[in-house]
C-alpha cells in the first residue's frame, strides 16, 4: 500500500516529482514489486493514479475525507484493504510504503515481509542505526537523551540507537485491523543502511536526492567502481568465512550473454573481480565456482582465475556438500553467493548465504548478506574484499595484537 495524495504544501505534487529518471511514485512501486504480490497506490489525484497504473500498480481512489493534511497513513491503508476485501482479496501481510523515501532497499523490504510471514514478528519497521548524541530542551536547558552527558565514549564503543526511516512497515493484516495502527504485537526492527533513510519533505531534500542520483550516474558512465565508492556506501562489514563459493551467471556476469551465429556464447566479466579472487588465493582462502551452466565459458573463466569449478551441476546442494566434505570444511563457515532460485538449496546449506544486489526476491529474502554491487558489476570483488577484511582481522588477533577495526 503506497499512500500518495495530491496535496503537498512543502513540495507541490511531491509524489510526481522525479528523482533520476523516475517519479517518486514509480520508484516506490518498483521497490515494492520485488517483495509483494500486489502493489496498491491509494490516491486522490488523477495524475498520480495514471502514473501508478503506468508502473503496473493497482489504484484505489482515496476519499476526500481521508486525503487532507491531518489524515493518517493508516486511514488510507485500512480504506484500501476494505476495497480489496469487498473483491475477495485478503492479504496475509500488508506493507505500508512511503513514496517520499526515494532510496528504499528492496532486499530489506523483502526481509521484513518474510519476518512477518514466518511468524517472527507481527510488525516490522525500517530503522537506520545512529550513533549521534541526541538532546532535548527542558525549561531552556539541554538534557541528554539516550546517553550520559558526563561520559563521551568513542563511536565504536557505543551501542547504536535506531532512527525510524519511514520508508516501509510490514504488518500482519489481521493485527493491523485489530489495532488500527502500524505498531502492535511483537514489533521488530529491519536494519537498513543510513544512506537509504532519506525522506523528501522540502525542496532542498529533492535537490539533494537528485544530486545523489546524478553523481552515481556519472560514476557509472566512467565505469564500474568499487562498491565502497558509491554514495553513502559507509563501512562494509567483514564476512568471516574459511571458503567462498559462487554461482557464475548473474554473479561473475550481469546474467546476459552474447550468442553468435554458430551458437557460441560470450560473457562480460570485470578485471577487478579477478583481482579480488587473486587476493583470496594468496590469502589461502579456497574458492569454488558452482554452476548449472554447461557452456565452456564457465570453465574457461575459472581456469583464468585459477580456482576450482564444478559446472553442469543439477543438484547444487549435493555437489556443494560433497566438496565441503572432501576438504573438511564446516558449512557454517562458508559463504555462497547467488542470484536466482536455483541457488536456494546451496544458500540454505551454508552459514553465510550471500545475494548480489539485483538477486531475485526469493534469494534476497534468505540472504544473511546482500551485497551493494550487482552481478557482473563488482559483486565478486566486494565479497572478496569483505572476506579478506575478516581474514586480516583474525591474523592480527592470532599474532597477539588487538583485533583490527573493521574496514
Amino acid at each position: 500500500m503506497i499512500p500518495a495524495r495530491g496535496g503537498s504544501k512543502g513540495v507541490p505534487l511531491k509524489n510526481l516529482q522525479r528523482v533520476g529518471d523516475e517519479s517518486l511514485v514509480a520508484r516506490a512501486v518498483a521497490a515494492s514489486a520485488a517483495a509483494v504480490d500486489l502493489v496498491v497506490v491509494s490516491t486522490d489525484h488523477p495524475g498520480i493514479a495514471d502514473e501508478a497504473r503506468r508502473c503496473g500498480a493497482r489504484v484505489v481512489d482515496r476519499p476526500a475525507a481521508i486525503s487532507g493534511d491531518t489524515a493518517s497513513s493508516e486511514s488510507a491503508v485500512l480504506h484500501a484493504l476494505d476495497v480489496l476485501a469487498a473483491e475477495g482479496v485478503e492479504p496475509e501481510v500488508t506493507v505500508l510504503v512511503q513514496a517520499t523515501s526515494p532510496f528504499i532497499d528492496p532486499a530489506a523490504l523483502a526481509r521484513a515481509v518474510r519476518r512477518v510471514l514466518d511468524g517472527h514478528d507481527d510488525s516490522v519497521l525500517a530503522a537506520a542505526p545512529t550513533h549521534v548524541f541526541t538532546w532535548r530542551e527542558v525549561d531552556g536547558r539541554a538534557v541528554a537523551v539516550g546517553h550520559d552527558a558526563a561520559t563521551r565514549p568513542r563511536r565504536q564503543d557505543r551501542e547504536p540507537l535506531y532512527a525510524e526511516t519511514g520508508a516501509f512497515y510490514a504488518m500482519r493484516t489481521s493485527g493491523l485491523r485489530a489495532a488500527g495502527h502500524r505498531f502492535f504485537g511483537r514489533t521488530g526492527l529491519e536494519r537498513v543502511d543510513e544512506a537509504t533513510a532519506m525522506e523528501i519533505d522540502t525542496p532542498d531534500d529533492l535537490v539533494l536526492a537528485r544530486s545523489l542520483v546524478a553523481g552515481s550516474a556519472a560514476r557509472d558512465a566512467i565505469g564500474p567502481t568499487s562498491p565502497a565508492a558509491l554514495p553513502g556506501a559507509g563501512v562494509l562489514d567483514p564476512i568471516d568465512v574459511d571458503a567462498l563459493v559462487t554461482d557464475f551467471d548473474g554473479v561473475h556476469t550481469d546474467d546476459s550473454a552474447q550468442v553468435d551465429a554458430a551458437g557460441h556464447e560470450s560473457v562480460r566479466v570485470l578485471r577487478g573481480d579477478g583481482l579480488g579472487i587473486a587476493r583470496l588465493r594468496r590469502a589461502g582462502v579456497p574458492v569454488l565456482v558452482l554452476s548449472t551452466e554447461t557452456d565452456g565459458v564457465v570453465g574457461a573463466r575459472a581456469r583464468k582465475l585459477r580456482v576450482e569449478c564444478l559446472q553442469a551441476v543439477e543438484d547444487k546442494a549435493a555437489a556443494l556438500r560433497a566438496w565441503l566434505d572432501e576438504r573438511g570444511l564446516d558449512p557454517a563457515r562458508v559463504a555462497y553467493v547467488g542470484n536466482d532460485v536455483n541457488d536456494l538449496p546451496a544458500l540454505a546449506l551454508v552459514g553465510w548465504p550471500v545475494a548480489v544486489a539485483d538477486a531475485r526476491p526469493e534469494v534476497l529474502a534468505v540472504a544473511r548478506v546482500v551485497l551493494r554491487a550487482r552481478g557482473g558489476h563488482g559483486a565478486v570483488r566486494e565479497v572478496a574484499d569483505r572476506v579478506l577484511a575478516a581474514h586480516d582481522e583474525r591474523e592480527s588477533t592470532d599474532q597477539g595484537g588487538h583485533p583490527a577495526v573493521a574496514r
